[in-house]
């Protein structure tokens, strides 16, 4: 069994298009299916459905792509170790964030390279259930993402930091002029939000349901910079993130208050996918989230904008 084999197949499973796996692989159709007949021979099975076009992989295909995946990241993992011992660290740092977090993983990124100078980050904005399975299948080195609530499988996690949450209103807002405001407070005014899909939104519904509160918002969207570009017209308030201030601050002519009533804090981490040995490049992400302190420096944010 070639490892070249196994890299096909998994281009593959990701393609579903012979014509398209060979492209990405760099070799001619026949060649890629050559070498998967080869690798079926090989383990006496059957790996992928064939007919007038890809019609997927079997049920041991689908077992050979999970150890496929395995195989490969430990092949890479070999090949940075021995990088590392020559010139210090290298290769590419491939780490996810769900979009909430992503405003704070610079403050982990730019030191890490700062480091290590030869090394690069490949950064990707990903729901909790990718990540879940990126890790999984080997396709991620690192994530930042909740550490409760979501399942996340067979991970090491190491805390970050914990999502506080401010209502961004009108500065000439009466919420505005009595410088704070209940969750309560905060459900009766018009609201931009993120969509229900995202565990962001999800953990707020319950904070304003404890409170006795349901939100209605007027405006709902994936992203957190389309959620800030709203809330620059003045027309809606958001609740938002505390780690959002780091990338976007407080719009003009908004103000930045502390929302009473909940201690309710979710907590954001990193998380590693269980495997001996670490990825030398993930293990020097967590070197750097141990030193560098993400908490003090998003809670310093809260300090200097919010009433």
């Amino acid at each position: 069994m070639l490892l070249r084999q196994l890299e096909y197949l998994v281009a593959l499973a990701r393609e579903r298009h012979f014509g398209r796996a060979a492209a990405a692989c760099h070799v001619s159709q026949p060649s890629l299916s050559a070498a998967i007949r080869t690798l079926e021979r090989e383990l006496d099975a059957p790996l992928v459905h064939r007919g007038q076009r890809f019609d997927g992989l079997t049920p041991e295909g689908e077992r050979v792509l999970v150890w496929a995946h395995r195989m490969l990241a430990e092949r890479d993992g070999l090949v940075d170790d021995l990088a590392a011992m020559k010139q210090g660290l290298t290769g590419t740092l491939r780490i996810a964030a769900i979009p909430t977090a992503l405003t704070a993983a610079s403050l982990l990124t730019a030191p890490f390279c700062g480091r290590h100078p030869h090394a690069r980050v490949s950064l990707l904005s990903l729901s909790s259930r990718e990540i879940a399975h990126g890790l999984a299948e080997f396709e991620l080195d690192v994530a930042l993402t909740y550490l409760d609530g979501e399942p996340l499988g067979r991970v090491r996690r190491l805390p970050v930091y914990e999502e506080r949450y401010l209502l961004l209103a009108p500065e000439d807002s009466d919420l505005a002029r009595q410088g704070g405001a209940t969750w309560a407070q905060a459900a009766a005014v018009p609201l931009c939000l993120l969509s229900q899909r995202m565990r962001n939104r999800r953990i707020l519904d319950e904070v304003f349901a404890a409170a006795g509160a349901t939100v209605e918002p007027a405006v709902e969207t994936d992203s957190v910079a389309a959620l800030y570009a709203h809330v620059a017209t003045r027309a809606w308030c958001s609740v938002i993130s505390h780690a959002w201030l780091h990338m976007f601050g407080v719009p003009p002519g908004m103000r930045a208050l502390r929302l009473t009533g909940s201690s309710h804090a979710p907590r954001i981490g990193l998380v590693t996918a269980r495997r001996d040995p670490a990825s030398a490049l993930a293990t020097a992400l967590i070197d750097v989230a141990r030193q560098v302190d993400v908490r003090a420096a998003l809670d310093k944010l809260v300090e200097d904008h919010a009433s």
